[in-house]
């Protein structure tokens, strides 16, 4: 299932501050916000809090999320997929989207199972698709209101 707007690529890592100062070296950055942060997050698995150090580069209006996580059971989709050095990994896109409720709507309907949701209601909601058979990746949907759009880089 694809559906919004495709705004982000998304890289695992064990070192985001080194993937930081590579994109500094080799991209026009427009906007950099980097913060180390605990989410709660549900997975097929159970539910708990994952601590994640992240890096949201905006290079013209493709954004390039860069994720080294740092502790929690939840955070295995991403740990799982690690590389064995401190390069970046491609892990999944992210589309944003209008309407949650919608957007629930239909993934009630396609074959991929959701493997993580997160988010605050009422400000921002995610969840991730496994569509690994399909493209080899995850599909991450995300909605959030028009203020926290802006204060994530996005324009």
């Amino acid at each position: 299932m694809i559906t919004g707007r495709h705004y982000q690529n998304a890289y695992v890592t064990r070192n985001v501050d080194k993937a930081v100062a590579s994109f500094k070296q080799h991209a026009d950055i427009r906007s950099l916000m980097e913060i180390e942060v605990p989410v709660q997050l549900w997975t097929p698995q159970g539910e708990g809090t994952g601590v994640q150090k992240l890096a949201f580069v905006w290079v013209e209006d493709l954004n390039f999320e860069l994720i080294e996580p740092k502790d929690g059971e939840t955070l295995a989709i991403y740990r799982d997929a690690l590389p064995a050095d401190d390069s970046l990994k491609f892990h999944h896109v992210c589309h944003v989207v209008d309407d949650w409720d919608e957007l629930m709507g239909k993934v009630e309907k396609q074959p991929f199972p959701i493997v993580l949701k997160g988010g605050t209601p009422g400000m921002l909601q995610f969840l991730y698709l496994d569509a690994r058979e399909w493209l080899g990746h995850y599909i991450e949907y995300v909605w959030m209101v028009p203020e926290r759009w802006a204060a994530m880089g996005g324009r």
